[in-house]
Order: structure tokens, then C-alpha cells, then sequence
């Protein structure tokens, strides 16, 4: 049977595996892939344009564009996780392949007017690619009882009991949407038979655990997929012979799977329980909105100067969980809570922070060129919303406290030989935690190559970025974590016909 979990299970969410810092960070981060030419060098385009992705930075850089023509591009994915776990380390390294940029631009010259150009363009670029799974197993002294006693603690016995005539999967459902779900984990903990209550009698509000153990043996699996892209509608124009501005309106669309299971043992030979298996599923959906403006100035024949804001993007988001669990006191009827169970949270929102760039680029005629970008966003503006939700305001304020400004540069140059364009590029993006042992700064360098047939361009990119990420295995009860040192490694083939 499949029911609904509504408004009360949005005022628990500060304890659940969505709505929280870690959807703001995912929202707020954007790593646009972009066409070939983009990713080769960096995305350094702020100062630049003329490239479709280069509007992700500066909207003004499509009046940059001499010529209307259209760009698609695809990528392969490969992502590498060494996940430290206790005293093991794993790996894990998974791919794909997607179609990450589409796009095109219409140019429009005028001889009798102060604005010599008008460009209109559209472009689709996926802005984060979720693809990602991490495999860990060992040795802990934390079980995963511990996460239901931290819910159970304080909850009535009578509460987690299924009443009579009631099915469990009901009364999971019931007790969700009707009081939480810091009672609901509690429930699972109760009826799996991790938990036992002090006094068999309501109403009891203490418990104790029936797993006896000094160190448990974990494996933890997490894998996600799902996309963050970008609809962009820009309009650009240039101002006489040295200055070009430009506005975009940008359409945001996201899908975010993450699947995580648990399986533990290695008890004590006389605890009472010999195994358990916790599965958890999360699926999000949502869309959302945002702006930019930006501007490009050339001071002489050789340098330009741009800067550009990009607005906070306001996302409207639903998430949907489920569940299941078993163990060795479970109850006989425990797998009826399964993944066609479904808690479904209303529709939240999420403003990610502004951001600011400054760029600089010197163009050394038909040869080649060198270019510099300076973004800066404060990722404590970050929020859910609506801010008068208790659980949101609580979260927010946790969101202001730990994450703080992140500054990112980007340095991109490019060298031509004849109809052969050769790139490089290279990034650094500060962690956007105040601790930074929590999440590391991402560094990463790219390269590669392009060849011009005239009417027509062919694009080759490799790029890579590395970041250590200490996650937590669980949100609450338990502090065990995994140390993930990831690897983004892209290959992108880009095609782009003028006309």
C-alpha cells in the first residue's frame, strides 16, 4: 500500500538525508563542462566570449561572435574514488557518457548605428553531472544501532508499536506523516529488533540496544546519478568598436538519485543480533531560476577586461524517500517496507548565493592568447526556504556558520598554428566550508585541441580536477565517515558549424 507523508515530515527534515547543508552545496556549485574549446582552457572566457559555455560566465561574450553558428558537444565521464575507511582503502571508478552542450548564436551587423552588432543566442549546458558511486568496508565501533537509539531516546513506546489491525507499512507511513521522522527511524529501529525499550510498558521513553558488539564489520555502498543543467536565452550587443554587454535568462533543471546500503556483522557470538541491512533511497526533482549581466571592454588592440554578476538561483524542489530493513530479530513482516513505500516531502526551496567575476584577457592577434578569471561567492547566503519553517531556520543558521566565501581562479591560454589550435588550462576553487577538512579545495588542469575547416570547427578537451571529501557514512546518531580522495577525468568532442 502506497500513501503520502506530508507537511510534518517537512518539519523533520533537518534530520533526514535531504534538505540540508549538503543540498545547498550541491545546487550552489556549479561545474559547467561546456563545449571542448570551454573546458580546454579552463573556462577562462570572462573576458573573452565568443564561445557558447562562455555565457555561463559573461553574458556579454555573444556580441563577441563574428559570425551565427551552432556548437554540440559530449563528454565522457570517468570519476575515481579511493574512499579510506577504518584501515582500507577502496576504489571505485565509474563512467559515462552524455550529451553536455547544445547551442547556438545569431549575429546581426549594422553599418548605420553606434551598436554595431546584435547577437541573440540560446545554449543548453549540463551544469553538474551527479554521476557517482563510492565502495567502503571495515572495522568500527560504531553500529548502526546507534543511529535509531539517537531517534529512540525521548519516544514513547507506544508510538513505535503497530496497532492493532494496522499493517506495518502503514504504520511506518502513518507515523512519518503524523509525527516525524525522528519517530518513524525510531519505529524501523524497534521493529528490525535493534532496540529494545527499558520497561515493556507506556509509556517508556528509554531504550537500550540489542546488538552486543566491541568493533562491527560495515560494508557501505553509495551511488548516485542524476544531472543539474542550464537553459540559457541570451541577448548581447556591441557598443561602437570596444565595448560589448549582455543579459541572460537562465532555466535551471535537476535530477538527483542517490541509493545508499548497509550491511553489517561481527557481532558477539551471544548478541542477539547477528546481521543487519539498512537500504536508503532518495530521489529529488526540481527546477529553478536565475539571471546575469556582464560586460566587455577592450582597452587597446590587445586587452580586455570583463566582469559579470550572476544572480542567486531560486529552486523549487520536492524529495521522495524510502526504505528498508532487516535483521536477525526483525519482525516476520519487516519486508513489507520496501522501496514502493514512499514518504513524499512538499515542495521546499533553495536559494543559492550570487556570485561575482572579473576577468582579463591579452589577445596576441591571430596567434593566440592568454586569459585570467576572479570568481568570488559567499556560500553562507546560501538557504532553505521558507526561512520560518523551525527546521530550516535551524539549518540555515548551521549553513551560515559552517561555510563561508569561496574564491575561485581560472587560467586559460591558447596557441594557433595556422588552422591548428592548441589549449591549456588550469583551476583552483577553495573549499566552501570554513573547515576545510571537511571539503578540500579543488584543483585541475586541462588541455587540447582544435581544427578549423573554415566553415566549420572540430574540438578535442581533457580535463581533470581532484578533491579530498570526508562524508559521513550517516547525518546523525553515528560519526563515522569515509575520506574520499575524487578524481574527475572528462574527454570532450566538440562540433561547431558556422553559418
Amino acid at each position: 500500500m502506497k500513501r503520502i507523508s506530508t507537511f510534518i515530515m517537512v518539519l523533520a527534515c533537518a534530520y533526514a538525508s535531504a534538505q540540508n547543508i549538503n543540498d545547498v552545496l550541491r545546487y550552489s556549485t556549479e561545474n559547467i563542462l561546456g563545449t571542448a574549446r570551454f573546458q580546454a582552457m579552463g573556462g577562462a572566457f570572462g573576458a573573452l566570449g565568443g564561445d557558447l559555455s562562455s555565457l555561463n560566465v559573461n553574458p556579454a561574450g555573444s556580441a563577441v561572435f563574428n559570425y551565427s553558428q551552432f556548437t554540440i558537444s559530449g563528454s565522457n565521464y570517468n570519476v575515481s574514488n579511493d574512499a579510506l575507511f577504518g584501515n582500507n582503502t577502496r576504489n571505485t571508478d565509474i563512467n559515462s557518457v552524455d550529451l553536455n552542450q547544445v547551442g547556438g548564436v545569431f549575429v546581426f551587423k549594422s553599418t548605420d548605428s553606434p551598436w554595431k552588432k546584435l547577437a541573440l543566442a540560446f545554449n543548453y549546458d549540463m551544469v553538474q553531472n551527479f554521476d557517482n558511486e563510492f565502495f567502503v568496508a571495515g572495522n568500527t565501533s560504531q553500529g548502526i544501532d546507534n543511529y535509531f537509539l539517537n531517534f529512540a531516546q525521548g519516544q514513547t513506546l507506544g508510538n513505535l508499536r503497530v496497532q492493532q489491525g494496522e499493517r506495518i507499512e502503514e504504520a511506518y507511513l502513518d507515523i512519518g506523516t503524523n509525527l516525524g521522522f525522528a519517530t518513524q527511524q525510531a519505529f524501523l529501529g524497534f521493529q528490525a529488533g535493534l532496540i529494545e525499550p527499558t520497561e515493556d510498558v507506556n509509556p517508556n521513553t528509554s531504550y537500550f540496544s540489542n546488538a552486543q558488539y566491541t568493533n562491527v564489520n560495515q560494508e557501505y555502498l553509495q551511488s548516485v546519478s542524476g544531472y543539474n543543467s542550464k537553459f540559457t536565452l541570451n541577448f548581447a550587443g556591441q557598443y561602437q568598436e570596444n565595448l560589448y554587454l549582455g543579459a541572460s535568462l537562465n532555466f535551471h533543471s535537476m535530477v538527483y538519485d542517490k541509493f545508499t546500503r548497509l550491511d553489517e556483522n561481527g557481532y558477539n557470538a551471544d548478541s542477539p543480533v547477528q546481521f543487519t541491512a539498512f537500504d536508503n533511497f532518495l530521489h529529488s526533482e526540481g527546477y529553478g531560476f536565475s539571471f546575469s549581466l556582464g560586460g566587455i571592454a577592450k582597452l587597446n588592440e590587445n586587452i580586455r577586461v570583463g566582469g559579470s554578476y550572476q544572480s542567486p538561483t531560486w529552486y523549487e524542489l520536492t524529495d521522495d524517500t524510502s526504505q528498508r530493513i532487516n535483521s536477525t530479530l526483525a519482525e516476520p513482516d519487516i519486508g513489507s517496507i520496501d522501496f514502493s513505500i514512499v514518504n513524499l516531502f512538499e515542495e521546499y526551496r533553495i536559494k543559492t548565493p550570487a556570485k561575482l567575476t572579473g576577468s582579463v584577457a591579452v589577445v596576441f592577434g591571430k596567434d593566440g592568447l592568454l586569459s585570467f578569471d576572479y570568481g568570488y561567492q559567499d556560500m553562507s547566503q546560501a538557504e532553505l526556504r521558507p526561512t520560518t519553517d523551525p527546521s530550516f531556520a535551524s539549518e540555515n543558521e548551521f549553513i551560515s556558520n559552517q561555510l563561508g566565501p569561496t574564491n575561485t581562479y581560472r587560467l586559460g591560454g591558447e596557441f594557433r598554428i595556422e588552422e591548428v589550435s592548441l589549449r591549456a588550462g588550469y583551476k583552483y576553487e577553495e573549499s566552501p566550508y570554513e573547515n576545510g577538512d571537511i571539503v578540500g579545495d579543488l584543483t585541475g588542469f586541462s588541455g587540447g585541441i582544435g581544427y578549423n575547416f573554415g566553415g566549420s570547427r572540430l574540438d578535442l578537451a581533457f580535463s581533470r580536477s581532484e578533491q579530498d571529501i570526508n562524508t559521513l557514512l550517516f547525518e546523525s546518531g553515528i560519526n563515522s565517515s569515509a575520506m574520499i580522495n575524487r578524481i574527475n577525468t572528462n574527454i570532450t568532442l566538440g562540433y561547431t558549424l558556422k553559418f
